[in-house]
Protein backbone atom coordinates (compact mmCIF):
# COMPACT_ATOMS: atom_id res chain seq x y z
CA UNK A 1 0.00 0.00 0.00
CA UNK A 2 1.28 3.31 -1.26
CA UNK A 3 4.07 2.06 -3.69
CA UNK A 4 5.00 4.32 -6.49
CA UNK A 5 4.04 3.38 -10.07
CA UNK A 6 8.33 3.54 -10.45
CA UNK A 7 9.13 0.82 -7.70
CA UNK A 8 6.48 -0.92 -9.27
CA UNK A 9 7.75 -0.89 -12.76
CA UNK A 10 11.16 -1.93 -11.05
CA UNK A 11 10.57 -4.47 -8.92
CA UNK A 12 8.27 -5.99 -12.20
CA UNK A 13 11.21 -5.26 -14.45
CA UNK A 14 8.94 -3.99 -17.02
CA UNK A 15 11.29 -3.94 -20.21
CA UNK A 16 9.85 -1.07 -23.32
CA UNK A 17 11.50 -0.04 -26.01
CA UNK A 18 12.43 3.04 -24.31
CA UNK A 19 12.47 3.65 -20.53
CA UNK A 20 9.01 3.86 -19.11
CA UNK A 21 8.39 7.63 -18.38
CA UNK A 22 4.46 7.17 -17.08
CA UNK A 23 1.27 4.65 -16.77
CA UNK A 24 -2.54 4.58 -17.76
CA UNK A 25 -4.24 3.91 -14.14
CA UNK A 26 -7.62 2.66 -14.77
CA UNK A 27 -7.75 4.64 -18.01
CA UNK A 28 -5.77 7.81 -16.42
CA UNK A 29 -2.74 9.38 -17.20
CA UNK A 30 -0.33 9.07 -13.94
CA UNK A 31 3.35 10.05 -13.55
CA UNK A 32 6.02 7.51 -12.18
CA UNK A 33 5.20 9.18 -8.48
CA UNK A 34 1.74 8.21 -8.43
CA UNK A 35 1.69 5.69 -5.51
CA UNK A 36 -0.98 3.06 -5.18
CA UNK A 37 -3.16 2.83 -2.20
CA UNK A 38 -6.13 0.37 -3.56
CA UNK A 39 -6.38 -2.29 -6.57
CA UNK A 40 -5.67 -0.47 -10.16
CA UNK A 41 -5.40 -1.97 -13.44
CA UNK A 42 -1.84 -0.44 -14.74
CA UNK A 43 -0.25 -0.08 -18.50
CA UNK A 44 3.35 1.26 -18.55
CA UNK A 45 4.62 3.10 -21.21
CA UNK A 46 7.54 4.81 -22.96
CA UNK A 47 8.15 7.84 -24.86
CA UNK A 48 6.29 6.66 -28.34
CA UNK A 49 3.30 6.46 -26.38
CA UNK A 50 1.00 9.47 -27.53
CA UNK A 51 0.87 10.58 -23.71
CA UNK A 52 4.51 9.81 -23.47
CA UNK A 53 5.09 11.95 -26.20
CA UNK A 54 3.31 14.94 -24.87
CA UNK A 55 5.37 14.22 -21.80
CA UNK A 56 8.73 14.73 -23.91
CA UNK A 57 7.22 17.85 -24.94
CA UNK A 58 6.29 19.38 -21.89
CA UNK A 59 9.45 18.31 -20.70
CA UNK A 60 11.52 19.99 -23.24
CA UNK A 61 9.76 23.22 -23.14
CA UNK A 62 10.64 23.53 -19.10
CA UNK A 63 13.84 22.80 -19.95
CA UNK A 64 14.36 25.74 -22.59
CA UNK A 65 12.64 27.96 -20.11
CA UNK A 66 15.45 26.75 -17.02
CA UNK A 67 18.01 27.74 -19.81
CA UNK A 68 16.97 30.88 -21.60
CA UNK A 69 16.72 32.27 -17.37
CA UNK A 70 20.27 30.62 -16.90
CA UNK A 71 21.74 31.96 -20.42
CA UNK A 72 19.76 35.20 -20.74
CA UNK A 73 18.42 35.84 -17.23
CA UNK A 74 16.67 39.30 -18.33
CA UNK A 75 15.08 38.02 -21.26
CA UNK A 76 11.33 36.87 -21.73
CA UNK A 77 10.62 33.18 -23.76
CA UNK A 78 7.48 32.28 -25.03
CA UNK A 79 6.49 29.53 -26.86
CA UNK A 80 3.82 30.54 -29.75
CA UNK A 81 2.73 27.09 -31.60
CA UNK A 82 3.47 24.08 -33.31
CA UNK A 83 4.75 24.34 -36.67
CA UNK A 84 7.48 22.63 -39.22
CA UNK A 85 7.19 19.36 -36.89
CA UNK A 86 8.81 21.30 -34.00
CA UNK A 87 8.14 24.30 -31.74
CA UNK A 88 8.28 27.81 -32.33
CA UNK A 89 9.97 30.27 -29.28
CA UNK A 90 10.40 33.80 -29.53
CA UNK A 91 12.74 35.64 -27.03
CA UNK A 92 11.48 38.83 -25.98
CA UNK A 93 13.67 41.52 -24.68
CA UNK A 94 16.88 40.96 -26.29
CA UNK A 95 17.31 44.05 -27.37
CA UNK A 96 18.81 42.78 -31.22
CA UNK A 97 18.07 39.96 -33.15
CA UNK A 98 18.53 36.41 -32.57
CA UNK A 99 21.96 34.93 -33.84
CA UNK A 100 23.41 31.69 -34.35
CA UNK A 101 25.67 32.23 -30.85
CA UNK A 102 22.84 32.68 -28.76
CA UNK A 103 20.88 29.63 -30.38
CA UNK A 104 24.07 26.95 -29.60
CA UNK A 105 23.91 28.60 -26.29
CA UNK A 106 20.67 28.01 -25.30
CA UNK A 107 21.16 24.50 -26.73
CA UNK A 108 24.61 23.67 -24.83
CA UNK A 109 22.75 24.60 -21.74
CA UNK A 110 19.69 22.42 -22.40
CA UNK A 111 22.44 18.98 -23.22
CA UNK A 112 23.74 20.59 -19.89
CA UNK A 113 20.45 20.08 -17.70
CA UNK A 114 20.13 16.59 -19.82
CA UNK A 115 23.37 15.47 -18.84
CA UNK A 116 23.09 16.17 -15.36
CA UNK A 117 19.57 14.01 -15.29
CA UNK A 118 18.27 15.93 -12.96
CA UNK A 119 14.88 15.62 -11.37
CA UNK A 120 11.51 17.57 -12.35
CA UNK A 121 10.03 18.15 -8.76
CA UNK A 122 6.24 18.60 -8.91
CA UNK A 123 4.76 20.32 -5.31
CA UNK A 124 1.80 21.52 -4.17
CA UNK A 125 1.31 24.55 -2.83
CA UNK A 126 -1.71 26.69 -1.33
CA UNK A 127 -2.93 28.90 -5.01
CA UNK A 128 -1.58 31.75 -3.76
CA UNK A 129 1.84 31.20 -3.11
CA UNK A 130 2.06 29.32 -6.37
CA UNK A 131 0.54 32.89 -8.09
CA UNK A 132 3.45 34.56 -6.30
CA UNK A 133 6.31 32.56 -7.01
CA UNK A 134 4.98 32.48 -10.39
CA UNK A 135 4.63 36.01 -11.14
CA UNK A 136 8.19 36.78 -9.08
CA UNK A 137 9.33 34.54 -12.05
CA UNK A 138 7.13 37.17 -14.36
CA UNK A 139 4.82 34.66 -15.88
CA UNK A 140 2.08 36.84 -15.19
CA UNK A 141 -0.36 35.17 -17.68
CA UNK A 142 -0.03 31.14 -15.87
CA UNK A 143 -0.48 33.34 -12.55
CA UNK A 144 -3.71 35.15 -13.62
CA UNK A 145 -4.97 31.62 -14.81
CA UNK A 146 -4.50 29.85 -11.65
CA UNK A 147 -6.22 32.91 -9.99
CA UNK A 148 -9.00 32.67 -12.27
CA UNK A 149 -9.22 29.02 -11.77
CA UNK A 150 -10.13 29.62 -7.72
CA UNK A 151 -8.62 26.21 -6.77
CA UNK A 152 -7.17 26.50 -3.16
CA UNK A 153 -4.19 24.64 -3.55
CA UNK A 154 -2.29 24.28 -7.12
CA UNK A 155 0.82 22.23 -8.10
CA UNK A 156 4.23 23.22 -9.90
CA UNK A 157 7.23 21.68 -11.15
CA UNK A 158 10.75 22.78 -10.26
CA UNK A 159 13.69 22.74 -12.19
CA UNK A 160 17.00 24.61 -11.29
CA UNK A 161 14.87 26.46 -8.65
CA UNK A 162 12.45 27.87 -11.14
CA UNK A 163 8.75 26.78 -10.90
CA UNK A 164 6.15 25.84 -13.97
CA UNK A 165 3.42 24.26 -14.70
CA UNK A 166 1.70 22.74 -18.02
CA UNK A 167 -1.39 21.45 -17.57
CA UNK A 168 -0.13 17.37 -17.91
CA UNK A 169 2.38 15.38 -16.96
CA UNK A 170 6.37 15.48 -17.18
CA UNK A 171 8.66 12.91 -17.50
CA UNK A 172 10.22 11.84 -14.17
CA UNK A 173 13.87 13.41 -14.72
CA UNK A 174 15.83 15.86 -18.09
CA UNK A 175 17.72 12.78 -18.17
CA UNK A 176 14.73 11.02 -20.37
CA UNK A 177 15.59 13.44 -23.18
CA UNK A 178 17.16 11.47 -25.38
CA UNK A 179 17.11 13.79 -28.58
CA UNK A 180 16.26 17.30 -29.66
CA UNK A 181 17.38 20.29 -31.38
CA UNK A 182 17.33 23.65 -31.75
CA UNK A 183 17.72 25.90 -34.45
CA UNK A 184 16.84 29.58 -35.92
CA UNK A 185 13.88 29.86 -37.37
CA UNK A 186 12.61 33.60 -39.02
CA UNK A 187 12.72 35.85 -36.27
CA UNK A 188 13.06 32.91 -33.44
CA UNK A 189 13.90 29.83 -32.28
CA UNK A 190 12.48 26.15 -33.54
CA UNK A 191 12.63 23.67 -30.66
CA UNK A 192 12.78 20.31 -32.93
CA UNK A 193 11.42 17.08 -31.23
CA UNK A 194 11.76 13.20 -32.50
CA UNK A 195 9.72 11.23 -35.08
CA UNK A 196 7.10 9.59 -32.64
CA UNK A 197 8.17 6.03 -34.29
CA UNK A 198 11.60 6.70 -34.16
CA UNK A 199 13.56 8.46 -31.20
CA UNK A 200 16.72 7.99 -32.82
CA UNK A 201 15.68 10.62 -35.68
CA UNK A 202 14.82 14.42 -35.64
CA UNK A 203 11.46 15.01 -37.61
CA UNK A 204 12.43 16.91 -40.63
CA UNK A 205 11.38 20.75 -40.48
CA UNK A 206 10.34 22.07 -43.92
CA UNK A 207 10.23 25.89 -44.14
CA UNK A 208 6.76 27.17 -43.92
CA UNK A 209 6.76 30.23 -44.84
CA UNK A 210 2.68 30.75 -45.49
CA UNK A 211 1.83 28.98 -42.78
CA UNK A 212 4.33 31.05 -40.59
CA UNK A 213 2.75 33.99 -41.94
CA UNK A 214 -1.16 33.48 -41.07
CA UNK A 215 0.14 32.76 -37.62
CA UNK A 216 1.64 36.39 -37.35
CA UNK A 217 -1.23 38.01 -38.73
CA UNK A 218 -3.46 36.06 -36.07
CA UNK A 219 -0.97 36.53 -33.35
CA UNK A 220 -0.78 40.65 -33.85
CA UNK A 221 -4.96 40.64 -34.06
CA UNK A 222 -5.03 38.76 -31.17
CA UNK A 223 -2.13 41.35 -29.49
CA UNK A 224 -4.22 44.37 -30.52
CA UNK A 225 -7.36 42.84 -28.89
CA UNK A 226 -5.39 41.97 -25.66
CA UNK A 227 -6.38 38.35 -25.90
CA UNK A 228 -3.29 36.68 -26.20
CA UNK A 229 -3.85 34.05 -23.84
CA UNK A 230 -6.18 32.09 -22.38
CA UNK A 231 -6.54 34.39 -18.98
CA UNK A 232 -6.89 36.94 -21.45
CA UNK A 233 -10.08 36.36 -22.84
CA UNK A 234 -11.17 35.17 -19.56
CA UNK A 235 -11.21 38.55 -18.45
CA UNK A 236 -12.90 39.76 -21.20
CA UNK A 237 -15.67 37.12 -20.47
CA UNK A 238 -15.65 37.94 -16.78
CA UNK A 239 -16.26 41.89 -18.06
CA UNK A 240 -19.46 40.63 -20.31
CA UNK A 241 -17.07 41.59 -23.43
CA UNK A 242 -17.40 38.10 -24.81
CA UNK A 243 -20.43 39.46 -27.67
CA UNK A 244 -17.34 42.25 -28.69
CA UNK A 245 -14.61 39.28 -29.39
CA UNK A 246 -17.46 37.61 -31.10
CA UNK A 247 -18.00 40.63 -33.55
CA UNK A 248 -14.53 41.48 -34.12
CA UNK A 249 -13.44 37.90 -35.24
CA UNK A 250 -16.47 37.29 -37.51
CA UNK A 251 -15.88 40.63 -39.28
CA UNK A 252 -12.04 39.41 -39.51
CA UNK A 253 -13.14 36.32 -41.36
CA UNK A 254 -15.77 37.82 -43.41
CA UNK A 255 -12.65 40.50 -44.48
CA UNK A 256 -10.19 37.35 -45.21
CA UNK A 257 -12.81 35.79 -47.16
CA UNK A 258 -13.99 38.81 -49.27
CA UNK A 259 -9.54 39.64 -49.56
CA UNK A 260 -9.90 35.79 -51.24
CA UNK A 261 -12.93 36.49 -53.39
CA UNK A 262 -10.83 39.91 -54.73
CA UNK A 263 -8.19 37.83 -55.51
CA UNK A 264 -9.82 35.08 -57.50
CA UNK A 265 -12.25 38.10 -59.22
CA UNK A 266 -9.33 39.51 -60.86
CA UNK A 267 -7.84 37.11 -62.33
CA UNK A 268 -11.58 35.50 -63.75
CA UNK A 269 -10.34 34.68 -67.06
CA UNK A 270 -7.65 32.58 -65.83
CA UNK A 271 -9.70 30.48 -62.96
CA UNK A 272 -12.23 28.23 -63.12
CA UNK A 273 -12.05 26.02 -60.29
CA UNK A 274 -11.12 26.72 -56.74
CA UNK A 275 -9.78 24.09 -54.42
CA UNK A 276 -10.70 24.66 -50.98
CA UNK A 277 -8.80 21.53 -48.57
CA UNK A 278 -8.03 21.12 -45.22
CA UNK A 279 -8.25 18.69 -42.59
CA UNK A 280 -11.35 17.15 -40.53
CA UNK A 281 -13.03 19.25 -39.02
CA UNK A 282 -11.42 22.91 -40.07
CA UNK A 283 -15.06 24.13 -41.69
CA UNK A 284 -14.55 23.46 -45.35
CA UNK A 285 -17.70 22.97 -46.00
CA UNK A 286 -18.63 26.81 -44.66
CA UNK A 287 -15.83 28.10 -45.88
CA UNK A 288 -16.80 26.96 -49.49
CA UNK A 289 -20.21 28.42 -48.67
CA UNK A 290 -19.21 31.99 -47.48
CA UNK A 291 -16.63 31.83 -50.53
CA UNK A 292 -19.47 31.40 -53.15
CA UNK A 293 -21.54 34.56 -51.55
CA UNK A 294 -18.06 36.91 -51.92
CA UNK A 295 -17.63 35.65 -55.47
CA UNK A 296 -21.48 36.16 -56.46
CA UNK A 297 -20.39 39.80 -55.24
CA UNK A 298 -17.90 39.99 -57.06
CA UNK A 299 -19.96 39.34 -59.98
CA UNK A 300 -19.47 35.84 -60.46
CA UNK A 301 -21.80 32.43 -60.98
CA UNK A 302 -20.04 29.92 -58.39
CA UNK A 303 -21.64 26.30 -58.45
CA UNK A 304 -20.24 23.97 -55.23
CA UNK A 305 -18.78 20.03 -56.21
CA UNK A 306 -17.80 18.23 -53.00
CA UNK A 307 -14.96 15.35 -53.87
CA UNK A 308 -16.78 13.04 -51.63
CA UNK A 309 -18.95 12.40 -54.54
CA UNK A 310 -16.17 11.01 -56.26
CA UNK A 311 -15.14 8.57 -53.93
CA UNK A 312 -14.55 4.85 -55.63
CA UNK A 313 -17.35 2.25 -54.47
CA UNK A 314 -16.23 0.43 -51.21
CA UNK A 315 -15.00 -2.56 -52.45
CA UNK A 316 -12.08 -0.46 -54.32
CA UNK A 317 -11.36 1.41 -51.76
CA UNK A 318 -7.84 1.23 -50.39
CA UNK A 319 -7.09 0.09 -46.79
CA UNK A 320 -4.35 1.00 -44.36
CA UNK A 321 -1.49 -1.11 -42.62
CA UNK A 322 -4.38 -1.91 -39.85
CA UNK A 323 -6.33 -3.21 -42.60
CA UNK A 324 -9.36 -0.51 -41.97
CA UNK A 325 -10.82 1.27 -45.50
CA UNK A 326 -8.24 4.29 -45.49
CA UNK A 327 -11.10 7.05 -46.96
CA UNK A 328 -8.15 9.60 -46.34
CA UNK A 329 -6.01 8.04 -49.35
CA UNK A 330 -6.06 9.98 -52.22
CA UNK A 331 -6.84 6.35 -54.41
CA UNK A 332 -10.19 6.10 -52.26
CA UNK A 333 -10.78 9.15 -55.27
CA UNK A 334 -11.84 8.24 -58.87
CA UNK A 335 -9.55 10.42 -59.82
CA UNK A 336 -9.65 9.60 -63.69
CA UNK A 337 -13.67 10.13 -63.66
CA UNK A 338 -13.35 13.25 -61.86
CA UNK A 339 -10.78 14.86 -64.45
CA UNK A 340 -12.69 13.67 -67.44
CA UNK A 341 -15.98 15.63 -65.47
CA UNK A 342 -14.07 18.56 -65.26
CA UNK A 343 -12.88 18.75 -68.57
CA UNK A 344 -16.20 18.47 -69.99
CA UNK A 345 -17.30 21.11 -67.70
CA UNK A 346 -14.43 23.45 -68.81
CA UNK A 347 -15.32 23.16 -72.17
CA UNK A 348 -19.01 24.04 -71.98
CA UNK A 349 -20.69 20.54 -71.65
CA UNK A 350 -23.32 19.73 -69.97
CA UNK A 351 -22.03 16.76 -67.17
CA UNK A 352 -24.37 14.38 -65.25
CA UNK A 353 -22.89 14.70 -61.73
CA UNK A 354 -22.40 11.94 -58.82
CA UNK A 355 -23.58 11.03 -55.78
CA UNK A 356 -22.23 8.65 -53.65
CA UNK A 357 -24.56 7.11 -51.03
CA UNK A 358 -22.53 6.57 -47.83
CA UNK A 359 -24.70 4.12 -46.45
CA UNK A 360 -24.36 1.44 -49.30
CA UNK A 361 -21.03 2.00 -50.87
CA UNK A 362 -21.28 2.93 -53.98
CA UNK A 363 -21.41 6.13 -55.99
CA UNK A 364 -24.84 6.91 -58.24
CA UNK A 365 -26.68 9.72 -60.67
CA UNK A 366 -29.29 11.51 -59.40
CA UNK A 367 -30.19 13.26 -62.21
CA UNK A 368 -29.00 16.74 -60.98
CA UNK A 369 -26.92 18.02 -64.42
CA UNK A 370 -24.38 21.37 -64.22
CA UNK A 371 -23.06 22.97 -67.52
CA UNK A 372 -21.40 25.83 -67.11
CA UNK A 373 -21.65 29.34 -69.10
CA UNK A 374 -19.05 32.23 -68.91
CA UNK A 375 -19.06 33.98 -65.41
CA UNK A 376 -19.41 30.20 -63.79
CA UNK A 377 -16.45 28.74 -61.65
CA UNK A 378 -16.30 26.03 -59.74
CA UNK A 379 -15.28 25.35 -56.09
CA UNK A 380 -14.46 22.15 -55.35
CA UNK A 381 -13.97 21.29 -51.65
CA UNK A 382 -12.55 18.30 -50.06
CA UNK A 383 -9.06 16.92 -48.29
CA UNK A 384 -6.93 16.18 -51.10
CA UNK A 385 -7.49 19.81 -53.04
CA UNK A 386 -3.56 20.80 -52.76
CA UNK A 387 -2.54 17.37 -53.88
CA UNK A 388 -0.32 18.02 -57.37
CA UNK A 389 -1.78 14.39 -58.32
CA UNK A 390 -5.81 15.27 -58.19
CA UNK A 391 -5.86 17.54 -61.28
CA UNK A 392 -2.86 15.79 -64.19
CA UNK A 393 -5.15 17.13 -66.92
CA UNK A 394 -6.25 20.08 -65.76
CA UNK A 395 -3.89 23.40 -66.79
CA UNK A 396 -2.74 24.74 -63.02
CA UNK A 397 -3.22 28.09 -64.31
CA UNK A 398 -6.97 27.46 -64.37
CA UNK A 399 -6.67 26.60 -60.53
CA UNK A 400 -6.58 28.65 -57.27
CA UNK A 401 -5.81 27.00 -54.00
CA UNK A 402 -7.13 27.35 -50.79
CA UNK A 403 -5.51 25.73 -47.61
CA UNK A 404 -7.87 25.98 -44.40
CA UNK A 405 -7.24 24.92 -41.07
CA UNK A 406 -8.30 25.92 -37.40
CA UNK A 407 -5.10 27.16 -36.82
CA UNK A 408 -5.35 28.40 -32.92
CA UNK A 409 -5.05 31.79 -32.04
CA UNK A 410 -4.65 32.10 -28.43
CA UNK A 411 -2.00 30.15 -25.77
CA UNK A 412 -2.87 28.95 -22.73
CA UNK A 413 0.29 30.81 -21.50
CA UNK A 414 3.51 32.18 -21.78
CA UNK A 415 4.68 28.30 -22.56
CA UNK A 416 1.95 26.44 -23.23
CA UNK A 417 0.51 26.67 -27.02
CA UNK A 418 -2.82 25.24 -27.55
CA UNK A 419 -2.67 22.25 -30.28
CA UNK A 420 -4.56 23.01 -33.52
CA UNK A 421 -5.81 19.25 -33.42
CA UNK A 422 -7.39 19.56 -29.82
CA UNK A 423 -9.43 22.31 -31.43
CA UNK A 424 -10.64 20.30 -34.04
CA UNK A 425 -11.34 17.45 -32.28
CA UNK A 426 -13.91 18.97 -29.72
CA UNK A 427 -15.41 20.52 -33.03
CA UNK A 428 -15.79 16.84 -34.39
CA UNK A 429 -16.94 15.97 -31.16
CA UNK A 430 -20.15 18.02 -31.27
CA UNK A 431 -20.78 17.39 -34.80
CA UNK A 432 -20.39 14.01 -34.80
CA UNK A 433 -22.92 13.77 -31.72
CA UNK A 434 -25.48 16.80 -33.16
CA UNK A 435 -25.24 15.72 -36.63
CA UNK A 436 -24.16 11.94 -37.36
CA UNK A 437 -25.43 10.31 -33.64
CA UNK A 438 -21.78 8.99 -32.78
CA UNK A 439 -20.68 8.73 -29.46
CA UNK A 440 -17.79 10.96 -27.98
CA UNK A 441 -16.12 7.48 -27.70
CA UNK A 442 -16.45 7.02 -31.20
CA UNK A 443 -14.77 9.83 -32.44
CA UNK A 444 -11.44 9.51 -29.79
CA UNK A 445 -11.61 6.42 -31.10
CA UNK A 446 -11.61 7.07 -34.53
CA UNK A 447 -9.59 10.29 -34.05
CA UNK A 448 -5.86 8.68 -34.30
CA UNK A 449 -6.90 7.09 -37.53
CA UNK A 450 -8.05 10.39 -38.76
CA UNK A 451 -4.85 12.27 -37.89
CA UNK A 452 -2.48 9.31 -39.39
CA UNK A 453 -4.66 10.44 -42.39
CA UNK A 454 -3.88 13.94 -42.49
CA UNK A 455 -0.02 13.75 -42.04
CA UNK A 456 0.21 11.46 -44.85
CA UNK A 457 -2.50 12.46 -47.32
CA UNK A 458 -3.02 16.75 -46.39
CA UNK A 459 -0.45 18.51 -44.29
CA UNK A 460 2.67 17.32 -46.57
CA UNK A 461 0.73 19.82 -49.54
CA UNK A 462 -0.48 23.09 -47.45
CA UNK A 463 2.43 24.74 -48.83
CA UNK A 464 0.83 24.53 -52.42
CA UNK A 465 -1.85 26.46 -51.35
CA UNK A 466 -2.39 30.55 -53.07
CA UNK A 467 -3.69 31.29 -50.07
CA UNK A 468 -4.05 30.03 -46.84
CA UNK A 469 -7.77 30.76 -44.52
CA UNK A 470 -7.31 30.50 -40.85
CA UNK A 471 -11.28 29.11 -39.79
CA UNK A 472 -10.01 29.62 -36.13
CA UNK A 473 -11.71 32.18 -33.82
CA UNK A 474 -10.34 34.03 -30.46
CA UNK A 475 -13.55 32.76 -28.61
CA UNK A 476 -14.75 29.72 -29.36
CA UNK A 477 -13.13 27.40 -27.24
CA UNK A 478 -15.21 29.51 -24.81
CA UNK A 479 -18.31 28.79 -26.25
CA UNK A 480 -17.81 24.85 -27.36
CA UNK A 481 -17.11 24.27 -23.50
CA UNK A 482 -20.62 24.76 -22.72
CA UNK A 483 -21.37 22.22 -25.85
CA UNK A 484 -18.08 19.55 -25.26
CA UNK A 485 -18.01 19.72 -21.27
CA UNK A 486 -21.21 17.58 -21.18
CA UNK A 487 -20.10 14.84 -24.02
CA UNK A 488 -16.74 14.41 -22.37
CA UNK A 489 -18.61 13.13 -19.27
CA UNK A 490 -20.56 10.57 -21.13
CA UNK A 491 -17.57 8.84 -21.35
CA UNK A 492 -17.20 6.18 -18.48
CA UNK A 493 -14.16 5.39 -16.53
CA UNK A 494 -13.99 1.60 -18.07
CA UNK A 495 -13.49 2.86 -21.42
CA UNK A 496 -10.35 3.20 -22.92
CA UNK A 497 -11.19 6.58 -24.68
CA UNK A 498 -11.99 8.31 -20.88
CA UNK A 499 -7.95 8.99 -20.77
CA UNK A 500 -8.41 10.95 -23.49
CA UNK A 501 -11.85 12.81 -22.23
CA UNK A 502 -10.73 13.63 -19.32
CA UNK A 503 -7.64 15.36 -20.63
CA UNK A 504 -9.91 17.34 -22.54
CA UNK A 505 -12.47 18.06 -19.83
CA UNK A 506 -9.05 19.36 -17.93
CA UNK A 507 -8.24 21.82 -20.78
CA UNK A 508 -11.47 23.24 -21.33
CA UNK A 509 -12.12 24.17 -17.63
CA UNK A 510 -9.62 26.57 -17.57
CA UNK A 511 -11.90 28.74 -19.88
CA UNK A 512 -14.79 30.80 -19.05
CA UNK A 513 -17.79 29.73 -21.19
CA UNK A 514 -19.31 32.74 -23.27
CA UNK A 515 -22.81 32.22 -24.76
CA UNK A 516 -23.33 32.04 -28.52
CA UNK A 517 -26.15 33.99 -28.95
CA UNK A 518 -24.55 36.85 -30.47
CA UNK A 519 -22.75 34.39 -32.87
CA UNK A 520 -23.66 34.72 -36.91
CA UNK A 521 -25.96 32.24 -38.60
CA UNK A 522 -23.13 32.59 -41.29
CA UNK A 523 -19.84 31.67 -38.68
CA UNK A 524 -17.85 28.87 -39.88
CA UNK A 525 -18.77 27.92 -36.35
CA UNK A 526 -22.52 26.97 -36.75
CA UNK A 527 -21.39 24.36 -39.01
CA UNK A 528 -20.37 22.70 -35.27
CA UNK A 529 -23.01 23.69 -33.19
CA UNK A 530 -25.81 24.00 -35.39
CA UNK A 531 -28.20 27.17 -36.14
CA UNK A 532 -26.47 28.20 -39.69
CA UNK A 533 -28.42 29.73 -42.22
CA UNK A 534 -26.51 27.15 -44.55
CA UNK A 535 -27.88 24.34 -46.15
CA UNK A 536 -25.32 21.25 -45.87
Amino acid sequence: MGTSLMEISQDLNIQLKHRVCGAIVNHQARELSFCVVKPKQIMFYDVSHPDGIRMYIRSLIFIIYVATKEVFPHVSLRVRKGISNGYFCELSGMGREIDERDVEALKNKMQDFVGKDELFVKERLLTEDAVEHLMQEGLTEKAQLFEQKGHLYSSLYFLNNLGDYFYGNLLPSTGYITNFDLVKYFDGLLLKVPTPGNFNELQEAPKQKKLFEIYQEHKNWARILNVATVSNLNELTLQKKGGHIIKISEALHEKKIAEIANKIHQDKKDIHVVLVAGPSASGKTTFSMRLGVQLAVNGLRPYQISLDNYFVDRDLTPRDEYGNYDFEALEAIDISFFNEQLLQLLEGKEVQMPKFDFHRGRRFMNGERLQLKEGDILIVEGIHGMNPYLLPRIDQKNTFKIFISALTQISMDEHTHISTSDNRLIRRIIRDSKYRGYKTSDTIKRWPSVKRGEEKNIFPYQENADVMFNSATLYELAVLKKYADPLLKLVLENQPEFMEASRLLKFLSFFKPIDDEEIPPTSLLREFLGGSSFLY
